[in-house]
């Protein structure tokens, strides 16, 4: 891969370029359909063209603002800093920014739609469990996200499923208030047009997801793989994953729930391991064992029981 010293990924690429692909003709269609059902073409170029420059250009910040992270100088956090130039210069990349949000939740996350604004965030109950090693090895993984440019099509892949979420959202409630009221021109009844594009965007939703749960649970692979072989320490990583998804289950409900929205990006999901849940079948990341049997098999490969 051009521009770092991460082994490259083809499998990472090609599905990156087909996900992309098959949104951007999933979003065309949208469109078309919303245009179709009688969507009002101003409010439809309002909400698609706006939502595509907010998510695009402020999803750094949105994230940044909803974990209660902050940017942190050298002089604040010299350790921090330390580890991250260290992989820096070992991955042959320009450093991000460097974060840390206030929270027992033991996590960390890349986001930035591209390089130049990238932003690598820890968590301080991270930095409270993980020893230099764990935490070298779960920073790794986070810079592997930016060098591979993932972070910035996870954020433009997301952008579909939020329009067509909040469509739907908006279009029950548009339909709940004008009720049985009748069109002004002889077209379909307001309440029609709004379940029409409640029913397109449910669809759109739908298929969206699907899509980007898929590559997001692969990106996980590809940057659990491309740490491993760029510290040399799988083991550090495995043991980082097993201690952070024993201490999840021990975080409180609400303060799971509340970082919840932003599991696609975590180093591992925010959700706690008990028992079975449905949103495990369609999880943003693959199971911990998958992800240990990956790195277990690393080691072999490099022979050194790291």
């Amino acid at each position: 891969m051009a521009g770092s010293r991460f082994i490259p990924d083809r499998g990472l690429t090609t599905r990156m370029v087909a996900t992309m692909a098959l949104l951007g003709i999933l979003y065309v269609a949208f469109v078309i359909a919303l245009y179709l059902v009688g969507m009002p073409v101003v409010l439809l170029v309002l909400v698609v063209v706006g939502f595509a420059v907010v998510q695009y250009f402020t999803s750094d910040r949105i994230a940044m603002f909803s974990m209660g992270a902050r940017e942190v100088a050298p002089a604040e956090a010299p350790e921090l800093h330390a580890v991250v130039d260290r992989l820096c210069a070992m991955a042959d990349m320009p450093k991000p920014k460097v974060a840390i949000a206030r929270t027992d939740v033991p996590n960390a996350f890349a986001t930035g739609h591209n390089r130049g604004n990238a932003v690598v965030c820890v968590t301080t109950g991270l930095l409270r469990r993980l020893d230099t090693a764990e935490l070298e090895a779960v920073l790794a993984h986070e810079l592997s996200h930016v060098a591979h440019r993932d972070v910035m099509v996870m954020t433009i892949a997301g952008f579909l499923g939020i329009v067509a979420g909040f469509l739907t959202q908006i279009g029950l409630r548009f339909a709940m208030v004008t009720g049985g009221a009748r069109s002004n021109n002889n077209g379909p009844a307001p309440a029609v047009v709004a379940l029409l594009v409640v029913l397109v965007s449910a669809v759109v939703w739908a298929l969206s997801f699907l899509l980007t749960r898929v590559l997001s649970r692969y990106r996980e692979l590809s940057a659990d793989r491309a740490a491993a072989y760029l510290t040399g320490r799988p083991s550090a990583l495995g043991s980082a994953l097993t201690k952070i998804n024993g201490d999840m289950a021990r975080i409180p409900t609400t303060d799971l729930r509340r970082a919840e929205p932003f599991n696609a990006f975590f180093f591992t999901p925010a959700v706690s391991q008990k028992g079975f849940s449905l949103s495990q079948m369609f999880a943003t990341h693959p199971p911990v064992e998958r992800r240990l049997a990956q790195l277990a098999d690393i080691s072999r490969q490099l022979g050194t029981g790291a």
